[in-house]
């Protein structure tokens, strides 16, 4: 594959084509590194009975991996502005699969959270520099590149609890180890990128930063401030919510229709799958008709079918979760490249303090909304966080960047 993706870089200073064949091995090394991270969402149901856990310990779990991961991915995204990595991508992977072993063998919840511990490191430096690639890949179609990318983790999120479901949960906690190789495999195939990546680099490619931010109009401080402010906010909306869903989803399936575990988590993979349509969706239809309407639509679009899931029988529960799942994930390449647009030249610090604020979230909201599962039951924390997407309504408040393009 190092040839294949090396011959198809351009002559520095050319109008550079979409580089489809790196955009497609960033988004499979994107597929592996999500499928992975799934598992430990997927087995929620083993470990609880394994290491006897609460919900709020179940909550934690989540909590440390995306708390790890959200900690460290602005720094990455800061330092490899300044200093590009080209091989950072494998060795973070190779962090991921040291998480994977010792979640294999992992006696007690102690380790368990330092297993999530090491995923998480390997996700904070995977993501922001993944997306620089993705960025770099894109000959211009800055939506679409994003959206590719993006469409690889979700399938992959999507594909885990399957795998696990079918592997994991008949075996034990020790069949983990076989995912190892993904993680093998997502080893290799980064490592190659990266020796495009680092071809880029040497033809001047990183150069072209100064001409990159020369695309739009410098907007007033004060005015990027307030997006990334509004920005933050409407992440928050999205990753609490689908935080109810992936964390808690299979649980609430259990509790309301008594489901088995193998049926709920084929639900959930519907639900996962419909994220990952949303999100192919997103990128390419910003490119076309502006992000900010996107924005609208994928956040506060989505607030009449929250409001309904509650209240659903299993059949509509289905129906509107996939609803949910494909509206909703439409907005994060959206919100990212529109992020990126507001401060040009920093790819890096913007990717990563965007995913970085995403797995905080999403961190936090497992570890909340373990607590009011504990204390209230789960079905309440559905009827709570139906009402998170009415926050879509602050995207009014965003600039109209597309203005700003220089003619």
């Amino acid at each position: 594959m190092s040839n294949s993706i090396a011959t198809s870089a351009a002559p520095p200073g050319t109008n550079d084509p979409t580089r489809f064949r790196v955009l497609g091995a960033i988004s499979f090394s994107h597929f592996l590194n999500d499928m992975i991270q799934s598992l430990i969402l997927a087995i929620y149901p083993l470990l609880k009975g394994e290491f006897s856990l609460s919900f709020t310990q179940i909550g934690l779990i989540t909590l440390t991996y995306q708390i790890t991961a959200s900690l460290l991915q602005p720094v990455v995204g800061l330092y490899t502005d300044k200093h590009p990595k080209p091989y950072s991508l494998a060795f973070g992977m190779g962090a991921t699969l040291i998480g994977l072993l010792v979640l294999s063998i992992a006696p007690n919840f102690g380790v368990v959270l330092l297993a999530a511990a090491l995923v998480g490191t390997g996700s904070s430096i995977f993501h922001p520099e993944s997306s620089r690639i993705a960025r770099m890949a894109s000959g211009g179609q800055h939506g679409l590149a994003q959206s590719i990318f993006q469409v690889g983790g979700n399938m992959g999120s999507a594909v885990g609890p399957l795998l696990a479901a079918a592997i994991i949960i008949p075996r034990g906690q020790y069949a983990v180890a076989w995912f190892g190789l993904a993680a093998l495999v997502a080893i290799t195939v980064l490592w190659k990128i990266g020796g495009w990546y680092k071809q880029q680099q040497l033809a001047g490619v990183g150069r072209k930063k100064k001409a990159a931010a020369a695309v739009y109009g410098p907007l007033p401080r004060r005015t990027v401030a307030w997006a990334f402010l509004v920005l933050m906010v409407l992440i928050f909306s999205k990753y609490f919510y689908l935080t109810s869903i992936t964390s808690y989803y299979i649980f609430y399936l259990i509790a309301k229709f008594h489901l088995s575990v193998q049926s709920a988590q084929v639900h959930l993979f519907v639900f996962l799958f419909a994220v990952a349509a949303g999100t192919m969706l997103g990128g390419p239809i910003g490119d076309r008709i502006g992000r900010k309407l996107v924005i609208w639509v994928s956040i506060l679009g989505v607030a009449p079918f929250t409001l309904m899931l509650p209240y659903a029988n299993l059949m509509w529960t289905g129906v509107l979760t996939f609803v949910i799942g494909l509206i909703l994930a439409s907005a994060f390449s959206a919100i990212l490249v529109f992020a990126q647009e507001l401060v040009p030249g920093k790819v890096g610090a913007v990717s990563g303090m965007f995913f970085g604020f995403a797995f905080g979230m999403g961190g936090i909201g497992a570890a909340v909304l373990g607590s009011l599962a504990d204390t209230h039951g789960i079905e309440y924390v559905y009827r709570l966080c139906a009402y998170l997407p009415l926050l879509g309504m602050l995207t009014v408040f965003l600039p109209n960047v597309e203005r700003h393009r220089i003619k």
